[in-house]
């Protein structure tokens, strides 16, 4: 394939090919097989005593074809492990469960299962999300403006846990918390299609991302399209994981309506051992394909480093401005402020001579009403390398001060922006 500034355009048909040399052993064929039986047993189970509302719900759910979308089906199947392993604590056995000495041991035994799947699947999701917000970062220019987006996204990731944390403290559900949770993964994934297309406040952003190749632009553009780069790995990899989560769905109707009628109703020894087949055919076979798929994650093509495509190199050689100050003489850099929470930042050094040289320096702020203060005070310096200020809507003055010296003009090397508040790239 031709490339682009020496990077491998990235294409759903780069992706076939790549995905050849990663073919997924087909899961268990217990898989569909326990997954039958114990669709049978639900319906014996729905014979014995007719469906509450709520049951019906999550008959619904089985009888629908699961998530299209690889993401969407990985928090499907991390919602109903967490709702089997709430239905498997103590708190939540039938009241004759309590009272019987070989079932308790085996219900732990498949919670304990159900908990490492659980962890296997949340290491993998921070894993990813990370993964691609580093591939991302690589590109962009390594100086302040990458600091300020790794902020930005540390403080929305904290917003986004507290109101989970808050929904929770407010009796919600742990479907009510899945929902948000997608709900935010889906405005993460808004906002990286945005940033590849520069609409909106992104132009701003893009305009600083000097070296981003175009490539990388498209392709976090494209990524999400039905017919993108990422449909190759739904065609490839999301056939065995749409089976899981039928069967994890499952296996969490069949404990439900079990529960619901254990007291009136004894579990048949095929059922018992047909569930235990059940949890652990699952939490195995999925656990494989979590780690086969974060091999796959971890060596993928797009996971290319700035360096191999020269971004790093292209981002330092021409951001920066050159300015000569006259002894006696200011220099100022005047920026407009229309959005709160952005930020003013600046880079600068003078050129050093054998003598010491130093610049006065301080940041002024004049608000709508036309009302002057000081943000960064006077002071005296030969550089000041990644500093920067969370602003207020307004006018804002970074000023260069010469006016002591009487003989010396200084070279000064700089570089401002005034960088609005921007998401931060999310998990693919």
């Amino acid at each position: 394939m031709a490339s682009t500034e020496g990077l491998v355009p990235i294409t759903r048909a780069y992706l076939s090919s790549y995905y050849d040399n990663y073919p997924f052993e087909p899961l268990s064929d217990d898989v569909a097989t326990l997954t039958t039986d114990m669709r049978s047993f639900i319906t014996d189970l729905q014979t014995h005593t007719p469906l509450t509302q709520g049951e019906s719900l999550v008959v619904d759910g089985v009888d629908h074809q699961p998530p299209h979308k690889i993401d969407e089906n990985m928090w499907k199947n991390r919602e109903h492990i967490e709702e089997i392993i709430f239905m498997l604590q103590p708190p939540q056995w039938p009241t004759t469960l309590h009272q019987q000495s070989r079932l308790p041991p085996i219900f732990e035994h498949l919670k304990l299962k159900c908990e490492n799947a659980l962890n296997t699947l949340e290491s993998f999701q921070s894993k990813n999300a990370d993964n691609v917000f580093n591939t991302v970062m690589s590109y962009m220019p390594q100086d302040f403006r990458g600091t300020l987006i790794r902020q930005q996204r540390e403080r929305s990731e904290r917003t986004k846990q507290a109101e989970i944390d808050a929904l929770v403290k407010s009796g919600g559900s742990i479907h009510d918390r899945y929902a948000l949770l997608w709900k935010q993964q889906m405005e993460r994934r808004r906002q990286l299609a945005q940033l590849g297309s520069a609409t909106g406040v992104y132009k701003t952003l893009v305009k600083y991302l000097v070296g981003v190749p175009q490539v990388l632009l498209d392709f976090i553009r494209q990524i999400n399209d039905d017919d993108g780069p990422m449909e190759e790995q739904r065609h490839r990899y999301g056939p065995p994981l749409y089976s899981l989560t039928k069967m994890v769905l499952t296996i969490r109707l069949f404990i439900f309506l079990m529960w619901t009628r254990f007291d009136a109703r004894k579990i048949t020894e095929k059922e018992l051992a047909t569930l235990e087949q059940a949890v652990n055919t699952y939490t195995t076979e999925f656990e494989r394909f979590i780690k086969f798929m974060g091999e796959v994650f971890a060596n993928s093509p797009f996971f290319i480093s700035a360096d191999e495509v020269g971004s790093i190199d292209s981002s330092r050689n021409d951001d920066y401005k050159e300015i000569s100050i006259p002894a006696g003489k200011l220099h100022e850099v005047v920026l407009s402020v229309d959005s709160i929470n952005s930020y003013i930042a600046w880079d600068f050094s003078l050129e050093q001579s054998k003598m010491k040289l130093d610049v006065g320096f301080s940041v002024e702020y004049t608000n709508s009403s036309g009302a002057k203060s000081l943000i960064l005070p006077y002071r005296r310096c030969e550089s000041d390398q990644g500093n920067f200020c969370t602003c207020m809507a307004g006018t804002y003055k970074l000023i260069w001060d010469n006016s002591y010296s009487t003989f010396f003009k200084k070279a000064l090397f700089y570089k401002v922006d005034c960088i609005p508040p921007v998401a931060e790239p999310a998990q693919l």
